[in-house]
């Protein structure tokens, strides 16, 4: 499950700073999340969060609704980025100052943040510590989108070079992998659902801090 919307009115590039909360949508689409989450009646054994504020304020309304206690897990935290901070569209864009175009070199590994590879190693070991200790049950873990579409585009065999305006991760949406076993390619998981319970809250939401 991705985050809700953040409230960003300088729309900004966040990554990890701290003090990113949700916006009054951001809480409303959480809401609708656990909702879906909820409403699909299956047991869900754990609830499995990043330390991020705005990850937390979202694994709230799921913990509350379902009678879970959230477990932080650094693991699948939003991955390191040189233009944390900064505006990325704009006339002020950091992408116009020449200064930075040395971290646009290598959009495959990519230069201006941590290797795609360490992303999905990192919550594919995430994911497979959270199946192999829990005895039955579905396991949500409240994650970010380069995180989440890092692992899709790995389970789906898709280049991990991306762009970030035509990525299928929408705000408080929910990606849903399969434990199938431990020979099963890409440590034993397979995508098979993908939903959207908050997109009627969407329009005009601000969605640029991603990274």
């Amino acid at each position: 499950m991705r985050h809700g919307e953040v409230f960003n009115p300088d729309r900004v590039l966040y990554g990890r700073l701290p003090n990113f909360g949700l916006s009054e949508r951001g809480a409303l689409m959480a809401e609708a999340a656990a909702t879906h989450l909820a409403a699909l009646n299956r047991p869900i054994a754990a609830l499995i969060s990043s330390p991020l504020q705005r990850a937390q304020e979202s694994a709230a309304p799921v913990a509350k609704l379902l009678g879970l206690t959230p477990i932080i897990d650094e693991r699948i935290i939003e991955p390191t980025n040189v233009f944390e901070g900064k505006r990325m569209r704009g006339p002020d864009s950091a992408l116009r100052d020449a200064a930075n175009w040395k971290f646009l070199l290598n959009p495959w590994r990519p230069s201006w943040g941590e290797p795609y590879r360490s992303i999905v190693a990192r919550m594919l070991a995430a994911m497979t510590d959270a199946v192999t200790s829990t005895e039955t049950g579905d396991i949500v873990m409240v994650s970010h989108q380069l995180p989440i579409m890092t692992v899709h585009r790995a389970l789906t065999n898709q280049s991990f070079m991306n762009d970030p305006r035509k990525r299928r991760c929408a705000l408080s949406s929910i990606t849903t992998c399969e434990w199938r076993d431990e020979t099963f390619s890409e440590r034993g998981f397979v995508e098979v659902a993908y939903a959207d319970p908050a997109a009627p809250l969407s329009e005009g939401a601000i969605d640029v801090g991603a990274v």
